[in-house]
């Protein structure tokens, strides 16, 4: 398939029946409830109820409590689906209410040897609840991570949540650069970063909807359940 000039090297449409797992070929379920460094509040499990297809061509992670803990999930490709260059995009719809944190991202497969930051990352889209109309992509290198990650933001006149968009990075050999809906809002070069540029290697992707954390920040009474719903996850080759 060709698209915009690029060729499609693979994807998940997610057409399962209703209630399916997400494919078990080309995703695995991280679980744990330690907070992943972020502070985050919620259980990631592998359960249907946080995770599962909807039958419409969507994925769903769904936040919600259980026992009266937050339990989302988080989905990865790790030893599954890595590449390095090209275009990484999803279309989706990020989940709507205060301390949720909608993520679709990428990590370099080198983690285990050169552990995060210096494995790099990539954060194709990220939204919080308590901004709606703001959505950011961020690099993550030695001496910019966290907090102090290599930022841009696009904010429009309607809240993510209302509808599906498109986010997207280009990732070629000496530049990253961030679109949604076909409109770029950042770019970072080879030449910017330096010797803390950590794009030369093979990355695999990460789903997750994260409930507070530094980021999401303390969630409101009403804010579960709440849906991240991703219509498709592609990676282009450039033609």
């Amino acid at each position: 398939m060709l698209i915009e000039g690029r060729k499609l090297l693979w994807s998940d449409e997610f057409e399962q029946p209703a209630g399916a797992p997400p494919n078990p070929e080309f995703w695995m379920h991280e679980t744990g409830g330690h907070g992943w460094g972020n502070g985050e509040l919620q259980q990631y499990t592998a359960a249907i109820s946080n995770a599962f297809q909807d039958g419409s061509g969507n994925l769903v992670i769904r936040a919600h409590r259980d026992a009266g803990r937050p339990t989302s999930a988080r989905l990865t490709t790790k030893g599954r689906v890595e590449f390095a260059y090209g275009r990484l995009e999803c279309r989706a719809k990020v989940a709507a209410g205060k301390g949720l944190w909608s993520a679709f991202w990428a990590l370099g497969n080198d983690i285990e040897d050169a552990p995060w930051p210096r494995c790099g990352e990539i954060d194709i889209l990220e939204n919080v609840g308590s901004q709606p109309h703001r959505v950011f992509g961020t690099a993550h290198v030695p001496g910019a991570s966290k907090e102090r990650g290599l930022s841009g933001e696009l904010i429009i006149d309607q809240p993510f949540s209302d509808r599906f968009h498109t986010f997207s990075v280009d990732w070629e050999p000496d530049s990253l650069s961030w679109q949604v809906d076909g409109i770029t809002y950042h770019t970072l070069t080879r030449g910017a970063l330096g010797q803390a540029w950590r794009f030369d290697h093979p990355f695999y992707l990460t789903l997750n909807l994260a409930v507070g954390g530094w980021l999401g920040g303390e969630p409101a009474e009403d804010a579960l359940p709440s849906e991240f719903l991703i219509d498709y996850v592609r990676w282009y080759r450039p033609d």
